[in-house]
């Protein structure tokens, strides 16, 4: 995949003051309001938006707690650098794909998964359960009936990666999981493996995880998942990995 951004329309708030939110959080994501810019006024947000002071307020406090904007005495309200933003924030992964992800967000996201899911996988391995094993068995079946570049394939994907947090045993990770789901399908979707032999590949990797933590074989899980986050992020380049390459991994007792 190139750096070209991606749009992936959610769900509508159900509030005055949440659409508001949503939609200057939707304009300072994709770049319309600029890192360190200073808002328009509330008589001319009030008039765009046909709200009340009182929702629009309402709505900045909600950007403020994102760590969207700051409000400065004298000042007005300010946009804050990316590096403020909360990113664990269930409204802002949203926003961001309302906005349009590119390379740089499904990097990112690739990243966070690299220090959280292999980890989660190990301890799986030692502490799932008999219905754990059964959620992973059933999420991989659901994989296999599901063609590759469908919805079904996507959520069944994500429920997999969800049962290895779950059968952790460890809440943060699971809270993390749960967070990021969206923004995880849409990273499915647009990795789908559309060519057979990437099919095989994507199956083959997520039943040794499945077979790993059912096995309770921690570095096996912990290995079989850092090679699908990897060949995800290959598969967001363009690139596709042959079974073979696969099994000559599996052969040497490495992750790609």
């Amino acid at each position: 995949m190139t750096s070209r951004i991606v749009v992936i329309p959610t769900k509508r708030a159900h509030s005055n003051h949440a659409e508001v939110a949503r939609s200057i959080g939707v304009d300072i994501i994709a770049g319309r309001h600029a890192e360190g810019a200073r808002l328009p006024g509330d008589a001319e947000l009030t008039a765009t938006f046909g709200v009340s002071r009182p929702v629009l307020r309402e709505s900045v406090k909600t950007l403020v707690a994102k760590g969207l904007l700051t409000t400065k005495a004298r000042v007005g309200t300010v946009v804050r650098e990316r590096g403020a933003w909360n990113m664990f924030d269930a409204d802002v992964l949203a926003w961001h794909l309302d906005a349009g992800i590119d390379k740089r967000f499904l990097n990112d996201l690739a990243e966070i998964r690299l220090a959280v899911e292999p980890r989660a996988a190990v301890l799986a391995a030692s502490r799932r359960t008999e219905e754990d094993v059964a959620e992973l068995r059933r999420s991989m079946e659901h994989m296999r009936l599901e063609a590759s570049n469908s919805a079904g394939f996507a959520d069944a994907d994500l429920a997999l990666h969800v049962a290895v947090a779950r059968a952790s045993g460890n809440l943060f990770m699971r809270s993390i999981g749960h967070v990021i789901e969206a923004a995880l399908r849409t990273s499915f979707l647009l990795s789908a493996p559309v060519e057979p032999a990437d099919r095989d590949t994507v199956l083959l990797w997520h039943q040794k995880i499945v077979d790993a933590i059912a096995a309770g074989d921690a570095e096996a899980a912990s290995g079989a998942m850092v090679y699908v986050i990897h060949n995800g992020m290959r598969r967001h380049e363009g690139t596709v990995i042959e079974t073979a390459t696969a099994e000559a991994s599996v052969e040497t007792g490495g992750a790609a």
